[in-house]
């Protein structure tokens, strides 16, 4: 085709040569021949340069979309690797031999960090992981397992953005019936973060965060210390039936949602500079 095009082109070069060419001699009978020998040439030349002009730009297309697909091979064959990386991964959290475990966890993680569309669903498995039943023994074997359950939080900590960056993604935590201990979510931000029925022990962070969701501890028990200062909680903030038998400091925090402390039992509370953008029925340990 390409040759019949190129063909056609010739020979169109040549009829307006000769068309230009002889319009002007019969015009003009007295110009100078040369002359009109240049223009026709310069008209059939023209007709070549168009020809030349309309192949580059179908050359550059043919380019551009081979390029493209060759882009969206490339893409699908990541695709297809990460969710081979993230179904092993996922299958090796089951394995018995906790530095297994340990690597699964950070393969997920990494996952996660190069492809952003895996982080709530890595957080979920990790969330997840932390929501298995678990009792704190000296047991070496429970105590094992206990490095393993701090490697997760720590990973759910290093992939939440940093209170200080704008508009970040904004990701969900569900630690319902978690039992935490040295949780730190420190200077983090999330969206909603459930917490129900969760067992905390020794001390867990929570200051100096954003929570754009939800708060809820309803039915937990802290036996340790919460700081939970200096954060804000956008939503709902619920307490109830939440027994802290340990130090919680919630120092200017800000509640800019409805807050229950329905049922909740509290015996050492900081609140000092606390705001409640909706009234709340404040337990007697607050408002001392």
């Amino acid at each position: 085709m390409r040759k019949s095009l190129l063909l056609s082109t010739i020979l169109a070069s040549i009829g307006v040569f000769l068309l230009v060419g002889g319009t002007l001699l019969l015009v003009d009978p007295r110009a100078p021949k040369h002359e009109a020998i240049k223009t026709g040439g310069l008209a059939g030349g023209a007709i070549i340069a168009l020809y030349a002009l309309w192949l580059n730009d179908r050359r550059r297309k043919v380019e551009e979309a081979r390029q493209e697909i060759e882009s969206q091979r490339i893409d699908h064959d990541r695709s297809r690797v990460a969710d081979e990386r993230f179904a092993r991964a996922v299958e090796l959290l089951g394995h018995e031999t906790a530095q297994v475990r340990v690597g699964a966890m950070h393969a997920l993680a990494g996952l996660a960090k190069s492809r952003t569309e895996y982080t709530q669903t890595v957080l979920d498995i990790l969330c997840a992981y932390l929501r298995q039943p678990y009792r704190k023994t000296k047991n070496d074997p429970e105590e094992i397992e206990l490095e393993v359950r701090l490697t997760s939080q720590r990973l759910i900590e290093d992939l939440l953005p940093r209170l200080e960056e704008e508009s970040p993604p904004i990701y969900d935590l569900n630690l319902t019936k978690a039992h935490l201990e040295f949780m730190d979510l420190s200077y983090r931000q999330v969206g909603d973060l459930y917490l129900r029925v969760a067992h905390f022990e020794d001390s867990n962070s929570f200051h100096h965060m954003k929570i754009h969701g939800h708060f809820y501890v309803t039915e937990a028990v802290m036996t340790g210390r919460l700081h939970m200062h200096h954060t804000e909680i956008v939503g709902r903030a619920w307490f109830s039936r939440f027994k802290a038998r340990g130090l919680a400091i919630f120092t200017e925090t800000k509640f800019g949602g409805e807050t229950k402390f329905a049922d909740s039992e509290w015996t050492d509370v900081k609140a000092d500079g606390c705001t409640f953008a909706v009234e709340a029925d404040l337990p007697e340990a607050w408002r001392n």
